[in-house]
């Protein structure tokens, strides 16, 4: 074969693997495009050194190398209808790809000559101490994914001692997932406009030894999840079975929803959401109460007024708007807002150890992860999510100790330098 025609067979498998991936769903590069793209290409993930051939996908969890190794063998062995639901982010996805180019802004500043043979990545977060600051950030039904779903999360949260949220929306109850994962995990809220459901998913929380409520803020209207509904295009199977129409019987699917009156529900998010609503919940719940979606720094000073027991920056993993601002970019002034009175997390294209040690460096209390894990339980169910888990926390000692720090309390704003 001549070297132009190794080149053009290299061309070939290029454009067929990005064809069928999600991370350029709508590019110009799919099957309507055989000649060449016809518009910019649209990473969601840098994974451009991923494999390209199936050969060549990992074929067990011990063979990944980092977590994107992860996502091309979810996208194999998960439903196309269901991995789109996870990969999509809204509209042009411009948001998607900041979450993860925000980090190039930033650059870290190494110091030397410090003892970092013993690095502590513990944290503490209401009193109850975490061996890593990698917390499992919630996203819903975790069955769509694997048979097992949440419970293989929380087993795998369990075996590297990871704080985990559990979504409103997960496919197993929040008893269920804390008896798998052997210790209190947090609850996420989403409230929806009727009082009288979110006050029963709080007491259920609260009665499921929950010890914080994350209430999720930025889910307050539809979204065009155009990865999603290109990949549903693909899927063969009758969803109607499982998928009957309607916001309550899209709700009846969930078992936190189990016993509650839905009759009145016309929403599983809350468009009619103001301060008031904290009020409310403050009344009703000793447990702690955070804010999940924050990105201004006069909501972050709010929270404060409003008595927030914490807050995480978050833009839902870009399925909230297609702002175009990342996370990264937002957490200074939220944590100059916020000043310390509380504890600030950050979600959403965090996926390397120097990813977190950013964040941490620029102020967070911990960092929260969504994808990557999904990645992982789509691929291989508990071992996948373990895998990436342990590969996160591997890099995050490494950057430590790249930069110097032996502590999370040693990483300050001036092992960071932004450069735009």
């Amino acid at each position: 074969m001549s070297a132009s025609d190794i080149r053009s067979e290299s061309r070939r498998q290029f454009l067929k693997f990005l064809s069928g991936s999600p991370l350029l769903a709508y590019s110009g590069l799919g099957t309507g495009a055989p000649d060449g793209p016809t518009a910019p290409p649209r990473l969601s993930d840098p994974i451009i050194w991923a494999p390209l051939r199936t050969e060549d996908l990992i074929k067990s969890p011990a063979e990944a190398i980092n977590v994107f190794d992860f996502e091309p063998v979810a996208r194999k062995t998960v439903p196309p209808a269901h991995f789109g639901y996870m990969a999509s982010g809204i509209d042009d996805e411009v948001t998607l790809r900041a979450n993860r180019e925000g980090f190039l802004k930033f650059q870290l500043r190494p110091r030397r000559l410090n003892d970092v043979s013993k690095v502590d990545m513990s944290c503490e977060l209401f009193g109850s101490r975490w061996n890593t600051p990698i917390v499992i950030a919630p996203t819903g039904g975790n069955k769509f994914f694997h048979p097992e779903g949440e419970l293989a999360v929380a087993r795998a949260a369990k075996a590297g001692s990871h704080l985990q949220i559990l979504s409103t929306s997960a496919s197993t109850s929040v008893e269920d997932t804390t008896k798998a994962r052997g210790a209190p995990i947090w609850f996420q809220l989403y409230a929806s406009p009727s009082w009288d459901v979110a006050r029963a998913l709080i007491k259920r929380a609260e009665a499921g030894g929950c010890p914080v409520l994350v209430v999720t803020v930025d889910r307050v209207a539809g979204r065009n999840q155009e990865t999603l509904f290109r990949l549903r295009r693909e899927d063969t199977r009758n969803c109607q079975d499982c998928h009957q129409p309607g916001i309550v019987a899209r709700a009846r699917r969930r078992p936190n929803y189990d016993g509650i009156d839905l009759s009145r529900m016309t929403s599983m998010e809350s468009a009619n959401m103001t301060w008031d609503f904290f009020k409310r919940v403050r009344d009703i719940t000793r447990m702690k109460i955070l804010v999940k979606g924050i990105l201004a720094h006069e909501d972050a000073a709010l929270c404060v007024e409003n008595g927030l027991d914490g807050l995480i920056v978050s833009n839902h993993g870009a399925r909230g708007e297609d702002s175009g601002r990342s996370t990264i970019d937002a957490l200074p002034e939220i944590v100059e807002a916020v000043r310390g009175r509380i504890p600030v997390l950050v979600d959403s294209g965090f996926r390397r150890g120097t990813d977190i040690v950013k964040g941490l460096a620029l102020g967070a209390s911990a960092v929260c992860v969504g994808r990557p894990y999904l990645w992982g339980l789509g691929a291989f169910g508990q071992p996948g999510v373990e895998r990436v888990l342990e590969l996160l926390r591997i890099e995050l000692q490494a950057a430590m100790q790249q930069c110097g720090a032996r502590s999370l309390r040693e990483l300050t704003p001036a092992f960071v330098r932004r450069t735009t």
